[in-house]
């Protein structure tokens, strides 16, 4: 029997993805990011949400598409990896979706530009939509975790 995965949906360069909503803490609107010094490019900074300090990735730059400059539509989606929050900003977050897990299938090796090992799947939702699924394990590797703690920590 086919499992459901409850996912929000979010834009990235024109292309649909997911991201558990087990995983997904909150979804924000854009605010000033604080910049931290030796970080990967792709790492934008830091925000105070609520009194936590969050580190807070470009998920364009993260996966090598075109960074472009926040919109109204912009948003910060935190996520929880293992004992971390991080935030990720996309180009819109609007949407949570039911995927059964039998229509999931393994991405090829670039999806939408982004190299598969960041992805978990790619889901076909209703007739013509493609859903792609992130694999945050990937996204947030383990070496740069550790380097997003200690941007948390040291601020």
């Amino acid at each position: 029997m086919a499992e459901e995965l409850k996912v929000i949906v979010f834009t990235l360069a024109h292309e649909e993805y997911g991201i558990e909503v087990d995983k997904v803490k909150t979804i924000e609107r854009m605010s000033p990011i604080t910049r931290v010094p030796k970080t990967p490019p792709f790492v934008k900074g830091v925000i105070n949400l609520r009194g936590v300090v969050i580190p807070v990735i470009d998920l364009r730059g993260r996966f090598g598409l075109p960074e472009t400059e926040p919109t109204d539509n912009s948003r910060i989606i935190i996520v929880a990896a293992d004992e971390l929050e991080v935030g990720f900003i996309v180009d819109s977050a609007n949407d949570v979706l039911d995927v059964m897990s039998d229509t999931i299938e393994t991405p090829p090796e670039v999806v939408g530009g982004v190299k598969a090992k960041y992805l978990s799947g790619v889901a076909k939702v209703g007739e013509n939509r493609l859903l792609i699924l992130l694999h945050l394990a990937e996204v947030l590797n383990r070496s740069e975790i550790i380097q997003l703690e200690r941007v948390g920590s040291e601020s």
